[in-house]
This record gives C-alpha cells, sequence and structure tokens, in this order.
C-alpha cells in the first residue's frame, strides 16, 4: 500500500534516528493491520518514521524506529534480546548514494513494497524520494520485517531488518 503522508519530515536526517523496544504506540499517520501465519502485526508510519507492534497468545512486542524527544538509545548497529517469550533481533545500516543511484533505489523500493500485500509505503510532500516504507513476512515460523528511511537531501538511505520468533526452550537430553 502506497500513501502520502500529509506532514513535513520529523527526522529529517539518519543520524536523528533513534531505536526503542516496548513503547506504547504512537499517533500514526497511516497503518497497516496484518495476520501473518497467526501473529498479529500492526505496520505505523509516524511524522518521524515507523513503529511495529506484534502480538501474539505469548504477548506483545513493539519496535520503534523514530526522532523521538529525549532518546538516550540511538539507532544501533544492532540489537539480539529477549523480549518475553520471544528472541528479538534488529540490525540497522545506512547506505550513502549519489543521487542517480539514489532515485532508482528510491523507485526500485516504492515499487517493491507498495506492490506487496504486507507493505506499507508513504511518501512526504516535497519529494518523491522523500519516503519511509516497510515490508513484513514470516519465514521458518518467525515474523520478519524490513524498512527503509530515505532522506534524499543528504543521499542516505537508512534500512533495517527485524526477525522476531518464540523462544525454544532449550531441551534436557537424556
Amino acid at each position: 500500500m502506497l500513501t502520502t503522508l500529509n506532514t513535513s519530515y520529523s527526522d529529517t536526517r539518519a543520524a536523528d534516528l533513534a531505536w526503542a523496544l516496548g513503547r506504547e504506540p504512537l499517533p500514526a499517520l497511516a497503518t497497516l493491520d496484518l495476520e501473518i501465519g497467526g501473529t498479529q502485526l500492526q505496520l505505523r508510519l509516524l511524522g518521524a518514521s515507523h513503529q511495529v507492534l506484534v502480538e501474539e497468545d505469548r504477548g506483545r512486542c513493539s519496535e520503534t524506529v523514530a526522532c523521538i524527544a529525549g532518546s538516550s538509545t540511538p539507532l544501533p548497529l544492532g540489537v539480539a534480546k529477549r523480549v518475553g517469550n520471544w528472541e528479538y533481533e534488529f540490525a540497522a545500516r545506512v547506505e550513502a548514494l549519489s543521487p542517480g543511484q539514489f532515485a532508482g533505489r528510491a523507485q526500485e523500493l516504492l515499487a517493491l513494497v507498495s506492490d506487496h500485500p504486507h507493505g506499507l509505503a508513504g511518501v512526504f510532500p516535497g519529494s518523491p524520494h522523500a519516503f519511509t516504507a516497510l515490508l513484513a513476512q514470516r519465514y521458518e515460523g518467525q515474523v520478519h520485517w524490513r524498512t527503509w528511511h530515505a532522506y534524499p537531501q543528504d543521499g542516505q538511505l537508512v534500512a533495517t531488518r527485524t526477525r522476531v520468533g518464540v523462544r525454544v526452550p532449550v531441551g534436557t537430553s537424556g
């Protein structure tokens, strides 16, 4: 699903992004509710980037990557944590692209996400290449999502990937 977001940038540089786990839902400009293999997901586009809410019988998990006032956790390169009965893994990278590369990559990603049944993309006014996009899937019993946050003025694209799965108890050998 592709939408035009009726707001201006809240996070104007890749360096402004912060990461948080377990936050309550923040006001969203667009949402996509999904059920993937028994897991409820809500993909949320914020004025300040994205939030994903996950819910199963075993519990809830939320991820926020956004410009968060007062946040002391900048965007990490990687995180691996236990969240209740879940294993959570997150990774992020910042790509620096030339204007031509950026335009091509933006068009490619927006086409991929907007045509996908588990994708949500929002374009910010002022630039067709200023966007936030999320794409979710289930693979090997775990929920995965990828996100892209575009900063055309700096030629930067922030890409994240997340995996959330049920923690498998260690069996006893015998």
